[in-house]
């Protein structure tokens, strides 16, 4: 894949608690994202970093890596099962 088709792909959305947000058509700018929120995760415990960006950093990299992608499909499986009303 060149950049130049890269330019001409779709823009990638991501849904969280159901709005949508539009991520960088740039696959490298996505993990970038991605790792950033996730180490500042790490270091939630220093003032304005949270614990909340690990979470959104790995939802930003499931759409990169297949490994993390598994996990977030089985983790939304999980939670629709626990939700539905039996």
């Amino acid at each position: 894949m060149t950049a130049a088709d890269d330019n001409d792909a779709p823009a990638r959305k991501i849904s969280v608690f159901g709005r949508e947000f539009t991520m960088p058509r740039s696959r490298g700018l996505r993990i970038a994202i991605g790792v950033v929120l996730t180490i500042g995760g790490i270091l939630g415990f220093l003032p304005i970093l949270g614990f909340w960006m690990i979470p959104l950093g790995l939802l930003v990299l499931s759409y990169e890596f297949a490994l993390v992608r598994r996990h977030r499909r089985r983790f939304v499986v999980w939670w629709e099962r626990r939700r539905r009303p039996d």
